[in-house]
C-alpha cells in the first residue's frame, strides 16, 4: 500500500521539534585493553549510537533504529528495536555509517536517514598527544527531528513526554493518551493546545507548549538562547574557516608564482 503522510487527522499550525545526538566512541586497543577473540588486525573497540541529550528517553518517539556498517562485517544492517540505540564492533578502519530512525506507530511518518562518519583516529590540535595517551575518540552531532503539523496522536504522544511510572499514570483522569475521542473532539483539542510542547521532563509545571523555551531550565538544557550561541558559535566557526581558506588560498598563489620563475630561469638558461 502507498505511503499516505495524510492518513492520519492532523493537527494544523503547529510544528514540535525533539532534539537528540548520534555518534560514535572508539577506544584503541592496548596491552591492557583486548577484548578475547577479537581479529588480529583490528585496533579499536567503537560503539555507535542514537540517544537522547543528556541520556533523556527518547523512546516514546523512536521505536527502532537500523546501523548499516560496512558490507565485510557480517550481518552489516543491524536492527536495535529498544534502547539503548546502539551497535558495539571492533574494527580497524573508518567509514561512514547509515542511520535510519523509525517512528512510533502514532507518527504514521517516513522513516528519516542520517549519517555518520566513524572516528578512530584522533584529529584537532592535540591530536598527536591523544594518541600517544590512548584517549577514545568521541564524535557526536546534535540534531532535531521536527514533526510538522503531527498527527493528533503523535500529538498527544509528543506532548506528553516520556511514559510517567505507573505510580503516576494512575492519577490520570479523561483525555489521557489512552482515552477515545472524536476526530473532530481531538482536532479541537489540539487547536487550544498550540504552542503545547513540555519536554520530557515536564517543563516546569506550565502548560504543555510546542514552542521552545526563552531560557534554559533545570530539566530543559535547550532554549532559544542556546539556539542562539549555538549559532554565534557556528558563524564564528564559518569567519574562522573562510579566513583558514584564504590563507591557503594565498600560499598556493605564492608557491606558483615562484614555480613559474624557476620556470622561467630554467628557460632561459637552456
Amino acid at each position: 500500500m502507498p505511503y499516505d503522510r495524510f492518513a492520519k487527522p492532523r493537527v494544523k499550525g503547529v510544528s514540535i521539534y525533539r532534539p537528540f545526538v548520534f555518534g560514535s566512541v572508539a577506544k584503541p586497543f592496548t596491552d591492557d585493553f583486548r577484548p578475547a577473540g577479537v581479529n588480529a588486525e583490528h585496533t579499536h573497540q567503537w560503539r555507535v549510537y542514537v540517544q537522547g541529550v543528556d541520556g533523556e528517553d527518547i523512546s516514546y518517539w523512536l521505536k527502532r533504529v537500523q546501523f548499516k556498517l560496512h558490507e565485510t562485517y557480517a550481518d552489516a544492517l543491524r536492527t536495535v528495536e529498544a534502547p539503548p540505540f546502539e551497535v558495539m564492533e571492533t574494527g580497524w578502519g573508518e567509514f561512514d555509517v547509515q542511520i535510519k530512525l523509525h517512528f512510533v506507530a502514532e507518527a504514521n511518518e517516513k522513516a528519516a536517514t542520517l549519517w555518520h562518519g566513524l572516528k578512530l583516529h584522533p584529529y584537532g590540535p592535540d591530536a598527536e598527544g591523544q594518541r600517544e595517551r590512548k584517549e577514545s575518540i568521541v564524535s557526536q552531532h546534535y540534531e532535531e527531528i521536527l514533526f510538522n503539523e503531527p498527527s493528533e496522536a503523535l500529538f498527544e504522544v509528543l506532548t506528553s513526554g516520556p511514559p510517567a511510572p505507573q505510580s503516576a499514570v494512575a492519577g490520570r483522569g479523561k483525555g489521557s493518551k489512552g482515552s477515545k475521542q472524536s476526530s473532530s473532539s481531538a482536532a479541537a483539542q489540539a487547536t487550544t493546545r498550540r504552542g503545547a510542547l513540555a519536554g520530557p521532563g515536564g517543563g516546569g509545571g506550565g502548560e504543555r507548549t510546542a514552542e521552545i523555551p526563552h531560557s534554559d531550565t533545570p530539566g530543559n538544557p535547550y532554549s532559544q538562547k542556546t539556539e542562539g550561541a549555538e549559532l554565534d558559535r557556528l558563524h564564528e566557526a564559518l569567519k574562522t574557516v573562510d579566513a583558514m581558506v584564504n590563507e591557503e588560498r594565498a600560499r598556493m598563489e605564492e608557491r606558483e608564482r615562484i614555480l613559474k620563475e624557476l620556470q622561467c630561469e630554467a628557460a632561459k638558461g637552456k
